[in-house]
């Protein structure tokens, strides 16, 4: 998989009637891709695997800067990547070609409610401490799991080796992770 890149998003609570208002914290599991058919069924590459682990009834789409929750009628694999994806009112190849290239996001909460390990698409936007000196290092701006070397980007740049060796604790309340940072790797970009 590529770097996995976002931002923290919040959308208006997309529930039915008699619900409270509020926000819902989203992170981004991919991008739609062209239309599978003429029905308005959407081809769904994905960078998460929600579908295996959460059941919903909706997917959120950044649209012209919006985040827009669609209900879907139904999904289905077609690879371990793509997911065809068949979404309420949307019944038309035309209207189905409008999404094409919307990025795809979904509920925090959903995916956290869920007792499992989180992904690395979960860590973006989480505050990254040192343990030893109980010191903020920066916010995930970026996961790199492209190798074998998982690389945590910081919003300033700064790429951080994440094995689980280096991992002491996820905190999924205060969305931080706690980090046994080696001696100097901080300071390898630092004019002497």
């Amino acid at each position: 998989m590529a770097a996995t890149q976002q931002q923290t998003y919040s959308i208006a609570q997309p529930l039915t009637c008699g619900s409270t208002a509020g926000n819902i914290p989203c992170y981004r599991i991919g991008r739609i891709g062209k239309p599978h058919g003429v029905k308005g069924e959407l081809q769904v590459q994905i960078d998460d695997d929600v579908f295996d682990r959460v059941e919903a009834e909706y997917l959120v789409l950044l649209i012209d800067g919006i985040l827009v929750p669609f209900f879907m009628e139904e999904y289905r694999f077609k690879s371990d990547d793509v997911v065809l994806v068949k979404f309420c009112d949307i019944d038309t190849q035309e209207q189905a070609r409008e999404l094409t290239g919307c990025d795809v996001f979904f509920p925090r909460s959903l995916a956290e409610a869920d007792e499992h390990d989180l992904t690395y698409a979960e860590l973006v936007g989480y505050t990254v401490k040192d343990y030893i000196y109980n010191k903020v290092i920066g916010r995930i701006a970026a996961v790199d799991d492209a190798t074998e070397n998982i690389l945590f980007e910081l919003e300033d740049g700064t790429l951080l080796p994440a094995p689980d060796e280096l991992i002491v604790d996820v905190d999924t309340e205060s969305r931080a992770i706690t980090m046994n940072i080696p001696e100097g790797l901080l300071n390898l970009n630092d004019d002497e």
